[in-house]
Order: C-alpha cells, then structure tokens, then sequence
C-alpha cells in the first residue's frame, strides 16, 4: 500500500463539511476496495484511513479553500515567489509594492475563506480567522508550506516568523503527498522549472570571466583561434559591468526595508489583534454582568420560592383542617335530621 492511495481517499474526506468527517472516514474505511491488492494490504489502507485525523477548524477552513477556490491559493503561492525574487533582487521597492499587494490578497482570501466555512456549515470566529491568515502568509513565506496549503489535505495551522523555514511537521494527512507542488528545484509552486538555477548562475558567469559555447560561437572561432571581431567581447565585458556584485551597503539597505515591511505588517496585526481584544473584553463584561444580574434574581426567585413552600404547607394544614371541620359538621347535620324524622314518626301521647 503506498500513501497514493491513501491521498486517494484523503483528498475527498478533507473536502466535506466540518461535522461530516468522522462518519465520512469511517465509512470510507470499511468500503477500502480489494481490487488489484492483497488482503494484507487492504487491512493496513483501512487501518490507515481509520487513522486519518480530524483537522482544527482553521485546518479544515483552508482546506475549503483549495477544494472549491485553489486559484486563491495558487496566486498566494506566486506572489511568495515574486517577493522571494525581490528580496534576493535587493528590490526594495519591488518589495515594499508586493508586501501591499499581500495584505489585500490576505484580507480578501480570509474573507473568502469564512464564507466558505460559512456556507458549508461552520461559522469561523474571529480567533480561528486570525489562524487562516497567519497560515496564507506562512504560504507565501515558504514553498513547503505552500504546497502543503494546496494539498487540501492540511491537519493545522502554519506560522511564519520571515525568518525560519515553516515547521511542516505532522502538518499534512498524508506526509509527503504535499511535495508533488514543489518543483524538484524546491521552487514554489507556479515557478517555471530551472528558473531559480538561472538566476543564480547569471551572475556567476558575468563575474568569473567563464564564457558559454554559444558566446564562443559567436565570436567566429575556438577557444584557442582568433576571434574575427572584438564587439561580442566588449559587449560581453559591458554586460559584466552591469550587474556588479551587490555591496553589504546595498544589502543592508535591503534588509532593512524588508525589516520595515515585516515591522508595518507585524504592527497591523498586533493592532488587530487589540481590537479583538477590547471586543473580546467588552463582552466578557457585558456577559459577567448579565450573570451578576441573572444570580441576583435566582437568589430572590430561590427566596420566594422558599416563602412560597411555607405558604403552601400553612394553606395545605389548614385546608386539612378545615375539611376535618367540615365533616364533623356534615355528620352533626345528618345525626340531627335522623333525630327530627324519628320523633316525627313517634305518635304523641
């Protein structure tokens, strides 16, 4: 049994509604097909299946998203890769237009996310929301963590600090199924295979004075004769001279824009994260008085209550004893009409 299979059976249980999972994989398990493998192996694919996990909410919100909106998450993916280039470019204005272009996206794919939650029957709270974006922006930060997003397959939420690479671990169902995203090269995915190599080897070539073949060619002989014409060298040389090696001023200027960046989207958050809290506090007030106020009336209800009892086992004595009154008075009445209707009947001497 390989996890192909697996990821088979994986990829459709991840995309049900939240409350559906756990009879979904259950039922998944017992109807694993024998076709094509052995008994031994079908027992080990349903144990397997049987022993997939439930994802968290946030999880299962991006999961949502790349089983019903995955062009989302792939323009996600590639705008991680265009500020990996930026930053290895030391763009920093590049950089600064990329970072605001990802805090729309963010925004606009959370909101997405929620409404997909939403019409699949799981609202999100605003907690659960802030782990969605924390996990799309670890997206854009690290390839791994990309291709595990668009798997669909997605167990918890990621996080990035612009610094490590994402913690992956236990991070997908079925590991290793994520990969088949990422390019070979450990590009992201939407990356055009070899360009990563391009880029890195281009300026190798200029600085180090080794020429290729074609620009051999192209100068008319081996690379032992003479060339016929000196303007391919010059311009080679001229090339060289246009892309000089960045200098750690010019690095540091980048890594301080990129740390300003990070900074001014560090400080939304936070600022977010406080307006979360002042309505997260406001509530518990409002809802701790209500409960001061709801205690308040049960110990007068419980109090009443107690009254009343009273009340009910005076009036429950004294109903006794006045029927027991009544009775005797019943019986007093009776006895009297006897006493009338017998001396009636006696003739009087």
């Amino acid at each position: 049994m390989g996890s192909r299979e697996l990821a088979g059976i994986a990829g459709p249980l991840y995309a049900l509604p939240y409350g559906e999972f756990v009879a979904a994989r259950t039922a998944a398990a017992k109807d694993v097909s024998s076709a094509g493998v052995t008994a031994a192996e079908q027992r080990a694919l349903a144990a397997a299946v049987r022993a997939l996990p439930k994802p968290s909410v946030a999880a299962w919100a991006v999961n949502m998203l790349a089983a019903h909106s995955p062009e989302i998450l792939r323009e996600l993916a590639a705008l991680g890769t265009s500020m990996q280039a930026a930053q290895d470019a030391l763009d920093a204005a590049d950089l600064r237009r990329l970072a605001q272009q990802r805090r729309q996206l963010l925004a606009s794919t959370v909101k997405a996310a929620q409404a997909l939650a939403a019409r699949h029957g799981r609202a999100i709270s605003a907690a659960v929301a802030t782990e969605v974006e924390q996990t799309l922006r670890a997206a854009t930060a690290d390839p791994g963590a990309a291709a595990a997003v668009q798997s669909g397959c997605l167990l918890r939420a990621l996080s990035a600090d612009g610094v490590d690479v994402v913690d992956l671990a236990g991070a997908v169902a079925v590991p290793g199924s994520h990969a088949a995203s990422v390019p070979g090269t450990g590009a992201a995915p939407g990356t055009a295979p070899g360009t990563a190599s391009v880029h890195r080897s281009a300026p190798a070539t200029a600085a180090g004075g080794t020429e290729p073949a074609d620009r051999t060619a192209q100068r008319g002989g081996t690379a032992g004769g003479k060339p016929t014409t000196e303007q391919p060298r010059l311009r080679a040389v001229g090339t060289a001279r246009m892309t000089p090696t960045p200098s750690a001023v010019e690095r540091a200027r980048t890594a301080l824009e990129a740390a300003e960046v990070a900074a001014a989207e560090a400080d939304e958050e936070a600022g977010r994260a406080a307006a979360e809290l002042a309505e997260a506090t406001a509530e518990t007030s409002r809802l701790a008085d209500e409960v001061r106020e709801l205690r308040r009336r049960l110990d007068a209800a419980e109090a009443g209550l107690k009254t009343a009892r009273k009340d009910h086992e005076l009036a429950s004595a004294l109903a006794q004893q006045t029927a027991r009154a009544a009775d005797r008075q019943r019986r007093k009445e009776v006895l009297a009409r006897e006493r009338v209707l017998r001396l009636g009947n006696t003739p009087e001497e």
